[in-house]
């Protein structure tokens, strides 16, 4: 059973950063099932044209082509998104890049880099962005992605988890002094089958296991109808009062964080 329709949503415009696949991709197609309007933005043209092209079977989806360590990338994005449909009400800071993993010891300035780039400082832009034109409408709502890898800690992700936790850190700062312009900022940190887990189990499956094991549901989450699902009830007009907030979608896993 769930209780979502598809015009629960209506009228929404979201922007949804690294959506070409995994965890951006569901999130998209939980907001366009839900009746938003939804930009698409990755770095990856091919896959971010083929995923449009699929979701635009569920409600309006356009994309840009953006590579997040450029800083023009944020105002090219909000302008791609005004111009598609007009606003912006909500917007998912989900795209971050890394070399790991490494030995805290081997990690270079270029891998610290890349993560602080992709991560914290194209999400900080990109709220800047946004801001103005939710103002403009009376409020909107951001959910930034974060990861139990930065709260709770993981051996050979150094740069990832500083990134995660940077992104933590400017969401407190602008859900508090936002709060007055009816903007909400939450994060969210999930477990889910994503690109990246896909990844990590391909190469450490022993390691993969035993984290599923430790999840007391016993189960990895589906990047749509459980982190998804989450996102679009942050993004509507049913979480008005929910801001400054880091919710972990990981079955459990991340309880006493």
């Amino acid at each position: 059973m769930t209780y979502f329709h598809p015009d629960s949503m209506r009228g929404h415009v979201a922007i949804v950063t690294g959506a070409a696949q995994g965890v951006g991709k569901g999130v998209a197609a939980a907001l366009l099932e839900r009746g938003a309007s939804v930009l698409l933005a990755d770095i990856q043209d091919e896959a971010l044209a083929a995923t449009t092209a699929e979701l635009k079977a569920l409600g309006p989806a356009e994309m840009v082509v953006a590579d997040l360590r450029d800083p023009d990338s944020a105002q090219r994005i909000v302008a791609a998104a005004v111009e598609a449909f007009g606003a912006v009400h909500g917007l998912v800071n989900n795209a971050i890049a890394t070399n790991e993993p490494k030995k805290f010891v081997d990690i270079t300035l270029e891998d610290f880099a890349l993560g602080h780039d992709v991560g914290p400082r194209a999400s900080f832009l990109l709220m800047q962005a946004v801001y103005p034109l939710m103002v403009e409408a009376g409020g909107g709502s951001i959910v930034n992605l974060g990861s139990g890898t930065g709260t709770g800690g993981e051996p050979k992700w150094g740069g990832y988890a500083t990134a995660k936790e940077g992104i933590r850190g400017l969401s407190k700062v602008a859900a508090l002094e936002w709060g007055r312009d009816n903007i909400r900022v939450n994060v969210i940190c999930p477990f889910a089958e994503s690109d990246g887990v896909k990844f990590w189990k391909s190469f450490a499956p022993k390691e993969y296991d035993k984290a599923v094991g430790r999840v007391p549901m016993k189960r990895i989450g589906d990047v749509r109808t459980d982190v998804g699902a989450l996102v679009a009830f942050l993004l509507s007009t049913d979480a008005t009062f929910i801001t400054g907030q880091t919710i972990h979608v990981d079955g459990g896993i991340g309880c006493f964080r």
